[in-house]
C-alpha cells in the first residue's frame, strides 16, 4: 500500500471527523495503559498482557466504529426519503412549509439568514420536492472506505502506547512514558483541532488533554 493510497483512505474522512475518531482511539489506549497502574500496585505489571490487550481493546472498536459509521451513513442519507413523504403528504403548502422549516431551522446557524432568504430557500425545496422523484441510495466506495480508515484511524492510535514496552526493558518505566506519550497527542490532537476549526491552538490544546484524561478517569473508575 503506497503513501498516496494510504493518504486518499483517510481524505474520504471529513478533518473533525478523523480527529474524533483518533481522539477516542488514544481515550481508550489510555483506559488500559492507566487502569494498568492499579492493577499493578496488586498483581504486578504484565506487559504482555497489557499489549495484547490494548492492541485488541483499540481493533475491536476501531472495528465496532466502523460499522457504526457504516449506519450512520445509510441512515442520514435515506431519511431524505422521508423528508420529501412528509412534505408530498402534507394537508397544504403551509403544512409543507413547516416541515421543511423543522427540517432546516435558521435559529443557532452558522450564518445568519434574513427570514425573506430563508423562506426563499423552504420554497425552493418545496419546488424541488413537488417535481423530483427521490430514491433509496446505496452505498458507495467512499462510504467503505471512510469507514476504513475510521477502522484504521482508531486501531493505529493503539501503537504509540504500546512502544515503549519494547524499547524499554522496565516495564513500570516503559508505562510512564507511554501514558506521557498517550497524553501529548492529546494535546497535539487539540492544537490540530483549533486549526480546522479556527480556535485558539494552545486553548483548544490544553482543554483537549484535560477533557480526555477526565473521560479516562471516569472510564477507569467505572471500570472500564
Amino acid at each position: 500500500m503506497t503513501f498516496r493510497t494510504i493518504r486518499s483512505i483517510f481524505e474520504t474522512l471529513d478533518p473533525g471527523d478523523a480527529l474524533a475518531e483518533v481522539l477516542f482511539g488514544l481515550i481508550m489506549a489510555l483506559t488500559w495503559t492507566i487502569g494498568s497502574r492499579l492493577v499493578m500496585q496488586e498483581e504486578g505489571l504484565d506487559v504482555r498482557g497489557l499489549i495484547v490487550s490494548t492492541l485488541g481493546c483499540n481493533i475491536a472498536w476501531g472495528l465496532i466504529d466502523a460499522v457504526l459509521r457504516i449506519l450512520g451513513t445509510t441512515f442520514f442519507r435515506n431519511r431524505r426519503l422521508q423528508l420529501f413523504a412528509k412534505i408530498r403528504t402534507a394537508r397544504d403548502e403551509a403544512a409543507a412549509l413547516a416541515v421543511i422549516r423543522k427540517e432546516f431551522p435558521t435559529e443557532g446557524a452558522a450564518l445568519s439568514v434574513d427570514d425573506a432568504d430563508a423562506e426563499a430557500l423552504y420554497r425552493s425545496v418545496l419546488t424541488l420536492a413537488g417535481r423530483s422523484t427521490p430514491r433509496r441510495l446505496s452505498l458507495t466506495r467512499d462510504d467503505l472506505v471512510a469507514a476504513l480508515a475510521v477502522f484504521l484511524l482508531v486501531s493505529a492510535t493503539a501503537i504509540p502506547a504500546v512502544i515503549p514496552f519494547f524499547l524499554i526493558a522496565d516495564g513500570e518505566r516503559a508505562l510512564r512514558v507511554s501514558n506521557l506519550l498517550l497524553t501529548g497527542l492529546l494535546f497535539f490532537t487539540g492544537y490540530a483541532w483549533a486549526g480546522f476549526s479556527g480556535g485558539r491552538p494552545l486553548h483548544a490544546g490544553v482543554t483537549m488533554t484535560c477533557l480526555g484524561l477526565a473521560l479516562v478517569g471516569i472510564a477507569v473508575v467505572l471500570g472500564g
